[in-house]
């Protein structure tokens, strides 16, 4: 049984499904951090000095001057803005994703197809060289 878990664990394709997934939690944090530290800031500069991850309803219908002043106070919140900040993350990775995937399928090869270098005799059903005038087995002719 460990020998087979071995075989398992060790095959291509969980080494790479692992690698992969490494990777894409890595690519997750420099995504989130480009989102909430490069690119939110200013379109909340351009949206009036916003800060998205501060944006949240508060639910016990006190007002708190900050998410982490109502989170310490124990209050209920929609934190709509961090949600916000997670819609765009998503989408940069989806589009980040898209474009490796296109550079990946830009250098697939398409198979070349094959053609034929035999045919059937049509009297004997024998395989033949596709230019052959005469079969080697019935000797038909052919046409």
């Amino acid at each position: 049984m460990l020998r087979e878990f071995k075989e398992f664990a060790l095959k291509g394709n969980v080494v790479d499904l692992a690698v992969g997934l490494m990777i894409g939690a890595a690519f997750g944090n420099i995504v989130s951090s480009l989102v909430n530290d490069i690119l939110m800031p200013p379109i909340g500069l351009l949206l009036g000095n916003v800060d998205f991850s501060n944006l949240f309803i508060s639910l016990s219908g006190t007002t708190y001057a900050s998410l982490k002043e109502a989170q310490a106070a124990g209050a209920p919140t929609i934190n709509y803005g961090l949600f916000i900040n997670t819609v765009i993350n998503f989408l940069l990775v989806a589009l980040a994703l898209y474009f490796v995937v296109r550079a990946i399928n830009r250098f697939r090869k398409e198979p070349v197809p094959i053609e034929p270098n035999s045919k059937e005799c049509p009297y004997c059903l024998s395989t033949i060289p596709i230019n052959a005038t005469r079969c080697a087995h019935c000797t038909s002719e052919l046409q």
